[in-house]
């Protein structure tokens, strides 16, 4: 079973957002219950810690999660498939999407590339998620205010400062730093963290 209070234990710094790293595990619970999507996005490393979120997420990260006996079932010729075919929770990198990026960039505005994307993919259930050490990344923020028009629930991870992007989200995580490669480094534990008890929650 994972240790909850070890994240706690590692990096005692972070005791500080355990609040709001709980608030945004309740958000993304209730996501997934309702059958919702995560959808993430950042700029730069930012984009590289969205693609690690989404891996973790989309297949075993701790723990392996198989497949039911009723999902093997409908692999009854092909067993050897079902029993390497893991659980997932549903998440999309955003900023992976590329060449719709592009297009948004060329045909519209570059500040809206994940405005449009929440736009067309998400809906009520969903949850967002941005990351933006500073939390001023504009098309971050464009990306959370669309959400909340939608009627998602929005979640971002910032340095210590408040921020527009925090005050446009629902739940901010602002770990206890403000250098950019020192609030990287705390993202990584929180959001491992939030991907290790999800699992531990459904599977």
């Amino acid at each position: 079973m994972y240790d909850s209070e070890l994240i706690f234990k590692r990096y005692p710094q972070l005791s500080e957002c355990r609040e709001d790293m709980y608030l945004a595990l309740d958000i993304l619970t209730e996501c997934v219950k309702n059958g919702g999507k995560i959808l993430l996005c950042g700029n730069g490393g930012s984009a590289a810690d969205c693609d690690h979120i989404a891996g973790e997420l989309l297949k075993g990260f701790l723990k392996k999660r198989p497949l039911s006996q009723a999902q093997k079932a409908l692999w009854t010729e092909e067993s050897w498939i079902a029993d390497k075919l893991q659980n997932g929770i549903c998440a999309v990198n955003l900023s992976g999407i590329c060449a719709t990026m592009t297009a948004v960039i060329n045909d519209t505005d570059a500040q809206l590339v994940y405005a449009q994307l929440v736009q067309a993919m998400g809906k009520k259930d969903d949850v967002f998620i941005g990351i933006s050490t500073s939390g001023g990344a504009k098309n971050v923020r464009y990306g959370a205010m669309t959400a909340q028009k939608l009627g998602m629930k929005t979640i971002c991870l910032t340095g210590k400062k408040e921020s527009p992007l925090s005050e446009a989200s629902d739940v901010s995580i602002r770990v206890p730093a403000q250098e950019t490669y020192m609030v990287q480094e705390y993202h990584l534990p929180v959001y491992h963290w939030l991907c290790a008890m999800l699992e531990e929650k459904f599977f």
